[in-house]
């Protein structure tokens, strides 16, 4: 008796527990690998529009004049944009209040800029948790798969009358699909998930040194109002 041992035929032919197992790790597979291609969609305009807003910042644009523009802008606001959109405008709202003293006045722009950061941050890192999950545990669902077909084909050569490897052989066959499946679903899982990690690590260091640097530019500038306030203030007692 002939055994039909194409990767098909394995499959039909397998155990309906093994059939769901493979089946599982099809469907892990295409999610693993739409978030791969998602992230790589999301990582690459996000260091787009760091690189554009960079170039913008740094270029000696008036702060006033980004922050309307951005402000008005259509689409929605994410990333170095949205980190500066807040500090910015935490920072017009504490320096309109003139008893608000020049460190208060910038570590409240520090700590709206500081919640934006972390906002951008979990846009970034969301579905990364199921390329570490897929990486984890498909290797394993495949062995279960693989461990199981192998129980049942020795269970099938227990009850024939005559031991053949063609007996055997269909059976080891099928059980080690899975594990090949799984495998198959793990690596690029893994690789996706190392990769899109660090890259988002890189942008949550670029996102913190904007920060600080933006930080130095608000406190000059809150200090360069509390002086033309002092001497505004000092005008009429000279004056008089």
């Amino acid at each position: 008796m002939t055994h039909d041992l194409s990767f098909w035929s394995l499959i039909v032919n397998a155990s309906l527990i093994v059939q769901l197992i493979m089946l599982g790790l099809v469907l892990i597979s295409l999610a693993s690998w739409w978030v791969i291609v998602k992230k790589a969609l999301v990582l690459t305009s996000a260091k787009q529009a760091a690189n554009q807003f960079e170039d913008d910042f740094w270029s000696g644009i008036d702060l006033a004049s980004l922050y309307a523009r951005i402000s008005h802008q259509k689409e929605e606001v994410s990333g170095m944009e949205a980190i500066f959109l807040a500090g910015f405008q935490e920072f017009l709202r504490l320096r309109s209040q003139p008893t608000v003293d020049p460190e208060s006045v910038v570590s409240g722009a520090q700590r709206a800029m500081r919640a934006a950061g972390s906002r951008e941050l979990d846009h970034l890192e969301i579905y990364l948790s199921l390329l570490a999950t897929t990486g984890s545990t498909s290797p394993y669902i495949g062995l279960f798969g693989t461990v199981w077909g192998i129980m049942n084909s020795f269970r099938a050569l227990g009850l024939a009358q005559q031991a053949t490897l063609a007996h055997v052989a269909p059976g080891i066959a099928e059980a080690l699909i899975a594990t090949a499946m799984g495998l198959f679903a793990a690596i690029p899982a893994v690789i996706a998930y190392n990769r899109y990690a660090h890259e988002v690590d890189r942008l949550a260091n670029r996102y913190e040194t904007f920060m600080e640097e933006f930080s130095n530019i608000l406190q000059r500038q809150s200090y360069s109002l509390r002086k033309s306030r002092a001497e505004v203030a000092r005008t009429p007692a000279a004056q008089d």
